[in-house]
């Protein structure tokens, strides 16, 4: 993704936790109530090649909630039109077939342009990457400004996977100790390209 002067200074001094999404029952949800977790953020489609990987991100969902993590999946039509369902087809199918139970988002656009949704255009911006197909994965740290990419062959239920989640997690655990031990707060960083 083509990183303009004009991204890197709208999204400059923002954080992961600064934006907001419509849930897929069209509730507001504001990310900074998000604060300290550490977020997947997932496009998401139901007839695509990686769909099973819902099992598997439901499975990380379930063995790493108490420590934190949080799976965020957006659904997006995006790619081959694999995602044409209503929000309500869409929910149904995640619920029956994978027992999907984190956070679902109302269905995006990921590619750049108008109509792209800010949450991508935000970490395709910290990136410099966005999504090519459905299933990309971004790791956000529970700082909000440490951003990881995954493509789409990322397997949630690889060693190598949740290697990344477990350290993203145990950073998250080692700053917030360390917070309270010095009583410091916190600063976010700046785009650093």
């Amino acid at each position: 993704m083509p990183v303009t002067p004009e991204l890197r200074e709208k999204w400059n001094d923002k954080t992961m936790f600064d934006l907001q999404a419509k849930t897929i029952d069209g509730k507001d949800v504001k990310f900074e109530d998000w604060k300290g977790k550490t977020i997947l953020v997932v496009n998401v489609a139901s007839r695509c090649g990686f769909t099973r990987q819902y099992a598997g991100l439901q499975a990380l969902q379930d063995q790493f909630k108490d420590q934190g993590l949080l799976i965020v999946g957006f659904p997006c039509n995006d790619f081959g039109g694999q995602e044409p369902g209503t929000e309500t087809d869409i929910m149904s199918f995640c619920s029956s077939k994978y027992g999907v139970d984190f956070p679902m988002m109302s269905k995006v656009s990921v590619k750049p342009g108008k109509g792209q949704s800010p949450v991508y255009e935000f970490l395709g911006t910290r990136t410099g990457k966005l999504p090519g197909w459905n299933f990309c994965k971004y790791l956000v740290h529970a700082d909000g400004t440490t951003i990881e990419f995954f493509d789409s062959r990322a397997d949630p239920g690889s060693v190598q996977f949740k290697s990344s989640i477990e350290r993203a997690i145990k950073k998250a655990a080692a700053a917030k100790s360390g917070s309270k031990k010095t009583g410091s707060k916190k600063q976010t960083t700046s785009l650093g390209y």
